[in-house]
């Protein structure tokens, strides 16, 4: 697709290794992990006792308390990251740009914690009650409502929901209503937070959760690992200002990076594994490289989804090697920033694209930690930057993630010239 340049702007963060941009991709740097003891609800009964949260967070710095005490912890992620964003692109009085500026989030599930809590409320109250914030404060789209509330926002707001590719999805959207001429601004990531009983438990009936590393929980998720059990929950959200290089030029706005294509296909295959051939997932890359107007030599970074599960990790592999060619996949710097983050589902994708942006500007190859013997024989046989980041030249980046349902997605991003 031609069209106009989409720039990025601005970007706020909060993950389970960092309460902004620069926290997390210090941790990043770091080679930190985010992941211990679960501590939002009392897990000792559990199979699962550990997970990524998002630590030492409060609303309240980023918005009014009362209204914060109104909204589900994705929503407040959300608005916080959405405030980072914005302050960061200099557009948070600018009212005039605001008023036809979008917002488009992914998010994959909504208020979990508020389903659960309400559902208990309900079943105590002889099924005849619910608390009355109940909807507003479940629903997915609540997210993107409360950042047009609180920032005077009020473009095109929608939310997909693709499952773990929410995010990455929201980012292609929104690059194409940019791109069209629809409109100049717009806010776009993802935000997250299922760490509560129902959702671990409903998660690990499933067996995709790592469960073994109670006594050391840093270690739980170990991407193309031989080691490696099954993902660890993770919580969080990333915000980033997807601008047109024209309008952001004449108002005088830093630019981190441009967006240079999208890609997204389905599996078509099974409600929760991707096809082990990883033909379907490899479309979603070809399309952002096809639609970005590159050739895989071109790309010197990776963000792999590598969730530390045992179908996922060979399969990403094979999906990088079909679509950028075997030689220029061996060239590749792949990591999984998973390793630190845990898997923050709608989220992980504007997580992973902002550390994809922070990776080119700083000219810095994340590591994926925990990779103490790579699973060569199980088909994990790549670089992926085991245990300690690398510094290089990275002139463009590809993140791409799968979720659930089969749904995939790619995006590119490159520095600005």
């Amino acid at each position: 697709m031609s069209g106009r340049r989409v720039v990025i702007t601005g970007m706020g963060a909060v993950t389970p290794i960092g309460n902004s941009v620069e926290e997390t991709w210090a941790s990043v740097k770091a080679g930190k992990s985010g992941i211990a003891p679960i501590t939002h609800f009392d897990a000792s009964n559990n199979k699962v006792k550990y997970a990524a949260e998002v630590k030492n967070f409060d609303a309240g710095l980023y918005m009014d308390p009362k209204e914060a005490r109104k909204m589900a912890r994705f929503t407040q992620f959300a608005v916080a990251a959405a405030k980072m964003a914005l302050d960061d692109s200099g557009l948070t009085e600018n009212a005039d740009v605001l008023e036809d500026t979008g917002v488009i989030l992914g998010v994959g599930i909504g208020g979990f914690e508020v389903t659960e809590a309400s559902c208990i409320s309900y079943y105590k109250s002889g099924c005849v009650k619910t608390p009355p914030m109940t909807i507003p404060e479940l629903i997915p789209n609540e997210a993107g409502g409360n950042i047009a509330i609180q920032f005077g926002i009020h473009g095109a707001n929608h939310t997909v929901s693709t499952a773990c590719s929410s995010g990455t999805d929201a980012l292609g959207d929104a690059f194409d209503m940019v791109r069209s001429g629809r409109m100049d601004v717009c806010l776009a990531g993802g935000s997250e937070s299922t760490i509560n009983g129902f959702a671990i438990v409903a998660f690990e009936v499933l067996h995709a959760l790592s469960t073994s590393f109670a006594d050391n929980p840093t270690a739980a998720s170990r991407p193309f690992d031989k080691k490696r059990e099954g993902f660890v929950m993770g919580e969080g959200s990333a915000i980033l200002v997807l601008e047109e290089y024209e309008h952001a030029k004449a108002r005088g706005a830093k630019i981190y990076a441009e967006i240079a294509g999208y890609g997204s296909s389905c599996d078509g295959y099974h409600l929760t594994s991707p096809n082990p051939d990883g033909l379907e997932g490899s479309k979603c890359m070809k399309r952002a490289l096809k639609d970005a107007g590159m050739d895989g030599s071109e790309i010197q970074y990776y963000n792999a989804h590598g969730t530390s599960t045992h179908i996922n990790d060979p399969s990403e592999t094979r999906m990088v090697k079909l679509a950028f060619g075997e030689e220029n996949a061996r060239k590749l710097k792949i990591s999984s920033t998973k390793s630190m983050t845990g898997h923050c589902l709608g989220a992980t994708g504007a997580i992973e694209a902002m550390l994809c942006v922070k990776a080119i500007n700083e000219g810095f190859f994340p590591p994926t930690i925990n990779l103490d013997e790579p699973d060569v024989e199980g088909g994990c046989d790549l670089d992926y930057v085991p245990n300690k980041g690398v510094p290089g030249n990275i002139d463009a980046a590809m993140s791409a993630t799968f979720g659930f349902g089969g749904h995939n997605g790619a995006i590119i991003l490159k520095k600005v010239k």
